[in-house]
């Protein structure tokens, strides 16, 4: 049977992160993907110029209009903008008694501003991340979580993920692309400990949207019935390759996207590896 995968998150018009960025990811996995709009926005790849708020009753109408008709096998949780919407998502998803849910907690811009209120961020850490199944912030993410000076190696990242884990969620990835080096080092921290997984730094300026690829492949891939770790490999070796082949896209003038679909478009007529 064909698993069915939720994303929760903002739009991108560009298609390069968000809903689109998310429901592309479902597919290139094999899973069938479907969408609670949180936010509407009004982004490419040079940057976001607005942002029109979905009212928190009305996503919470979407999510309890799919929940009751559709079986929901794996859910990623975006963009979540104000403290009302997280308490609504939360709420809900507890109340369907939603399972293998993945949080890409998007707080920090790329240009470092901070987009949640110190409300909001609070309500993540309190309501939401003990629902979460997996939480895949990135360095400043992670930082702002906790209240904390942002790690400068991966010893301090395997402490901070473990200080997440402390606030309720059961499985943290927290991604050091901040961090300088040939390869890039993730630390995934589990009831079993904390694991680096490191991988090759691919040097491009096509990287918007990595974080919400990453995040809803875990998902479509725990949905597929691989077990947490295994999805999280699997999830960045895909990312990795995705990456790898985005210069054959061209798209916007900015951070273009990854290639969601590398593995599937042919190139001379063979497919990418």
């Amino acid at each position: 049977m064909i698993p069915n995968v939720l994303t929760i998150a903002g739009t991108d018009p560009s298609g390069g992160a968000g809903v689109q960025a998310d429901l592309k990811t479902f597919s290139a996995h094999g899973t069938y993907g479907m969408a609670v709009t949180t936010a509407l926005v009004a982004q490419t790849t040079t940057g976001v110029s607005s942002v029109l708020e979905i009212p928190a009753s009305f996503v919470a109408d979407q999510l309890r209009t799919l929940f009751d008709d559709v079986r929901v096998d794996a859910v990623k949780i975006g963009m979540l903008s104000d403290a009302e919407i997280i308490r609504t998502v939360a709420a809900v998803l507890s109340e369907y008694s939603a399972r293998e849910i993945v949080l890409d907690p998007v707080m920090v811009a790329k240009s470092g501003d901070r987009l949640l209120a110190a409300d909001a961020v609070r309500a993540l850490r309190e309501e939401l991340l003990p629902h979460v199944d997996l939480i895949t912030p990135n360095l400043p993410e992670a930082a702002d979580l906790l209240g904390e000076v942002e790690s400068t190696d991966t010893a301090g990242m395997a402490l901070q993920a473990e200080r997440l884990a402390a606030l309720g969620v059961k499985r943290v990835l927290l991604k050091g692309g901040h961090l300088l080096g040939a390869s890039s080092v993730d630390v995934l921290h589990t009831e079993s400990g904390s694991e680096y997984l490191s991988h090759e730094r691919v040097v491009t300026s096509n990287d918007h949207g990595t974080g919400c690829t990453l995040s809803a492949a875990a998902a479509a891939l725990r949905a597929q019935g691989h077990d947490w770790p295994s999805a999280v490999r699997a999830a960045k070796e895909y990312l990795t390759g995705a990456m790898r082949a985005a210069e054959l896209l061209d798209v916007g003038r900015g951070h273009g996207p990854v290639h969601h679909f590398h593995r599937w478009w042919p190139v001379d007529g063979a497919p990418l590896s």
